[in-house]
């Protein structure tokens, strides 16, 4: 029997890391700079450990091993195997992250065989006063006029820069270059996949004293020329209904922005969900379609894991509550 599953964090510490995670997920902690809270990973050596119910202790991999199409469902089993196909995070940046650029699963696998790219996407959770991402190419270059932007230390000159707020969506296909800057709080979501060729580091030394590897050949091959008018996600907020904001391959995200109950029908979908609470509290409840309820209570910072078996799920805000959820469509 499925419910619904809750991780136990997984905090990175960074050097442009802030101190906005631990309060904001509503724990205690005495690291400093954490930059990221890795919610549900399957990635090797940061696989999520299960701390709800009596699966607690058990990791993720465990259990799509051993329930796989009822965790996971039948087509996503079918498409992308057991390993957890997505990569949940909150990202904090009190500096300017590098600028990178993610490969695609292609390139990935001509690296390694199996190896998967990195497709992924942002949504603000909170910015700070003059917060900003930066996303794309404004102009036309050449891989060769890429490689001495880099060394003359102007790439960011050819790259969109945009003020942020809460709200704000970026969808990042992999081969786009793209950083996140000071003061953007966000949550992310992207392939199982933790490759990242990063193009340009500010000159910083990371934890260890020691300057930041980059990869800048890794990404003249991986970064995607094309130039677009507008790199921002457009979407309409609207209270109390599901919007719609990135669908590809990979995953579909959707918003609920909430002041009432709200469900979902997920008869039809044949995939997890991954809800994460960017905002308020109130409680989920997974009805398995056999009479089996599951209620769990849900708030700020908590990240939950719906197993394909749930027939709907629905949203109880205690006030206001406002979620993302992520699935395979």
């Amino acid at each position: 029997m499925m419910y619904p599953l809750k991780f136990k964090p997984y905090l990175c510490e960074k050097v442009w890391g802030g101190e906005k995670i631990a309060p904001f997920k509503g724990i205690f902690t005495t690291r400093n700079r954490i930059g990221e809270s890795w919610e549900i990973s399957a990635v090797e050596g940061h696989v999520s450990v299960v701390e709800n119910g009596p699966f607690a202790g058990k990791s993720l991999t465990d259990i799509m091993k051993e329930y796989g199409a009822e965790l996971a469902g039948k087509k996503v089993i079918e498409r992308t195997g057991t390993e957890f196909p997505l990569l949940i995070k909150f990202i904090d940046a009190k500096q300017d992250l590098s600028v990178q650029v993610h490969p695609s699963d292609e390139l990935a696998a001509r690296i390694a065989p199996g190896l998967k790219g990195k497709t992924e996407m942002w949504y603000v959770v909170g910015a700070d006063k003059g917060a900003r991402l930066l996303s794309g190419l404004t102009q036309d270059i050449t891989p060769d006029e890429y490689e001495e932007k880099v060394k003359d230390k102007t790439i960011t000159d050819v790259l969109g820069r945009y003020d942020v707020r809460p709200g704000d969506v970026f969808f990042l296909p992999a081969g786009r270059i793209h950083a996140i800057g000071a003061g953007s709080f966000v949550a992310e979501i992207q392939q199982t996949s933790d490759i990242t060729y990063r193009i340009y580091d500010y000159g910083r030394l990371g934890l260890d004293g020691r300057p930041r590897e980059l990869h800048i050949e890794k990404a003249k091959e991986a970064i995607d020329y094309s130039v677009y008018p507008d790199y921002r996600t457009a979407y309409t907020p609207t209270k109390n209904a599901e919007i719609q904001l990135v669908s590809c391959e990979y995953f579909t995200t959707t918003l609920f922005d909430l002041d009432k109950m709200v469900s979902k029908n997920l008869s039809a979908l044949d995939s997890f969900v991954v809800v994460m609470c960017v905002g308020g509290k109130g409680e989920l409840v997974d009805n398995e379609g056999d009479g089996r309820v599951h209620r769990l209570e849900l708030r700020q910072g908590e990240t939950v894991l719906v197993p394909a078996t749930a027939s709907t799920i629905e949203f109880h805000p205690d006030g206001a509550m406002t979620c993302l959820t992520s699935f395979i469509g």
